[in-house]
């Protein structure tokens, strides 16, 4: 038995209230044991059941996370202190029909969430003043402006024939050069409009300084690794712009052929190559050099650069930031394809081609996707369908039942191989 101690009076003194003290106002509470801790977010914690406090820390860590940056975005960047005044993106259009193709390369650049500033070269005699319901070049000069934010810039288009008769396809595509012109700008971002711009392309401007980068053809190695004008990312250059021009001059006085310069045709892309050829700095094609044909061979040596890694076309088109629609003597995505063209270019199965058997077709349905999704941004953003199929052999022009003969130019990538088949195209959209 134990032994008590102390007096029972005592006992009675220690645990009793203090009556006279109490009253009707007092809180029980302040008469409570001081050894028993207060309310803590840790003890509420502890009482709930294990699944609710995970769901509470899943709930916390999405709260707390930084939103995720559009794709393609670099981690290494802080895109918040750039003044991106100082860089820009050129768009240059020459003919109506490719004017939607320029306010689509704005509108994905736009909605990837670029934040360099915005350039259209159109020719001068086009205006934003929309006159009516089919006005379609006013009314998209007016929606790249407004809602793209894009800098409008009304100029003289360069070509290297005058006469209509003289002028090829590629003539006008010397005006690219104008990205050279706009000194205002640290760096200039040119960028063909046949292309799906699939990710963010701001981190190019903040490669290390050179006078221009672009990417090497790569399809066409055996043409002494020449570069690919598609992606032309520039240090603007008066000085750079005149030099080229001066030779572009030359052809139009008559002084130069353009098949005169150093045995082959003067383009834009022969420009820069002569220029810049041994001095570039070279963009992985892998990212941004795309072609929409390496999905139609079965030799892909060239792009992977090397004889052992496995072609993957979704792996490949995850890491490309764009695709360049490039599938000669197929006319480019805007224009509808010949059926009887198709048949002949549709990339072929991996096994059993064109029997009931065949598998293996992701290629197929990748490229065809491409296109698909080209046509439908088409029709969403400019609100314009495709162009129909041009027939199929093209008919010569003298009007000869006999087939217009399709010549590759040697040497020549393959996205300017197609003058047969674009001046067909014409001729049908004209008439």
């Amino acid at each position: 038995m134990h032994k008590v101690t102390g007096s029972a009076s005592s006992l009675r003194r220690k645990v009793s209230f203090d009556l006279e003290n109490l009253t009707d106002d007092s809180d029980i509470e302040d008469y409570r044991d001081r050894n028993i801790p207060d309310w803590t977010f840790r003890s509420s914690i502890s009482s709930l059941p294990p699944r609710k406090r995970r769901n509470y820390a899943v709930i916390t860590i999405l709260i707390l996370l930084p939103p995720a940056a559009p794709k393609g975005l670099s981690p290494y960047l802080n895109y918040d202190a750039i003044d991106w005044s100082r860089y820009a993106y050129t768009q240059y259009v020459t003919d109506e029909q490719f004017l939607c193709n320029s306010v689509m390369v704005f509108e994905a650049l736009h909605r990837l969430g670029s934040r360099a500033d915005r350039i259209l070269f159109y020719p001068n005699h086009w205006d934003t003043y929309v006159s009516g319901i089919n006005d379609r070049v006013s009314q998209l000069l007016v929606l790249a402006r407004d809602k793209y934010k894009v800098q409008l810039e009304p100029i003289a288009i360069d070509r290297l024939h005058e006469s209509l008769e003289d002028q090829s396809t590629w003539d006008s595509s010397i005006t690219k050069l104008w990205a050279f012109r706009e000194t205002t700008y640290r760096r200039i971002l040119q960028i063909d409009s046949d292309v799906l711009i699939l990710q963010n392309l701001d981190e190019l401007f903040f490669l290390p300084s050179a006078p221009v980068a672009m990417p090497r053809a790569y399809w066409d190695y055996s043409n002494n690794h020449q570069l690919t004008s598609l992606m032309l990312l520039v240090e603007p250059s008066y000085i750079e712009y005149k030099s080229m021009m001066d030779k572009v001059q030359a052809v139009e006085a008559g002084q130069l052929s353009k098949d005169q310069n150093e045995g082959h045709a003067l383009y834009d892309m022969e420009l820069l190559n002569d220029r810049f050829g041994n001095s570039a700095l070279i963009l992985p094609h892998r990212q941004y050099g795309l072609v929409t044909g390496e999905f139609r061979t079965k030799d892909h040596r060239n792009f992977l650069g090397n004889d052992y890694e496995t072609w993957n076309p979704d792996k490949v088109l995850s890491e490309a930031k764009l695709v360049h629609f490039s599938d000669w003597p197929l006319p480019k995505p805007w224009i509808m394809w010949p059926q009887k063209l198709l048949a002949e270019i549709l990339p072929k199965c991996d096994n059993n081609p064109g029997t009931p058997q065949e598998s293996g077709c992701r290629d197929r349905e990748v490229w065809k996707q491409l296109y698909e999704t080209f046509r439908l941004t088409r029709r969403d953003v400019c609100q314009l369908l495709s162009f129909p199929a041009p027939e199929w052999p093209p008919k010569p022009r003298d009007g000869s039942n006999k087939p217009t003969k399709q010549n590759k130019s040697k040497g020549k990538p393959v996205e300017k191989d197609d003058k047969d088949v674009t001046d067909t195209i014409d001729a049908t959209l004209s008439d």
